[in-house]
């Protein structure tokens, strides 16, 4: 009799090491999908583009390895199909710009207050 094996998608993923690149290997193992599937997803999620060098060899940086481990999620554990995953990521890109604009129009805001109590300071202490 068999022993049942774990879903490999309910299965905790290690730590990102603190690495500027990770092979397609290491990238696999970081977030259990295969090398192949990796390949694939380069091909549907235009975001997806590691730096490739000798021989064509891929070079993922941190901020792909998370990515794939968002589209992981997206696709194995909340459902969605390739098309479905591939709007949320934009959709979220989207929504991450216009609250990057936004935080840059408080930040400015909040510099020309300053200023201005500064200016205010200096006038009261004159």
């Amino acid at each position: 009799m068999q022993t049942p094996q774990p879903n490999p998608e309910a299965r905790e993923l290690p730590p990102i090491p603190a690495k500027r690149y990770f092979t397609i290997g290491e990238v696999s193992d970081l977030c259990a999908v295969k090398p192949h599937v990796l390949r694939y997803w380069e091909q549907e999620f235009t975001q997806l583009k590691p730096v490739k060098r000798r021989g064509n060899r891929r070079y993922y940086q941190h901020h792909e390895v998370l990515l794939v481990r968002r589209i992981r999620d997206l696709l194995y554990r909340d459902g969605f199909t390739i098309s479905g995953a591939r709007n949320r990521l934009e959709e979220n890109a989207i929504f991450e710009h216009e609250v990057a604009e936004e935080a840059e129009r408080a930040r400015d805001s909040v510099h020309s207050v300053r200023g201005e109590l500064l200016d205010l300071l200096a006038f009261l202490k004159s």
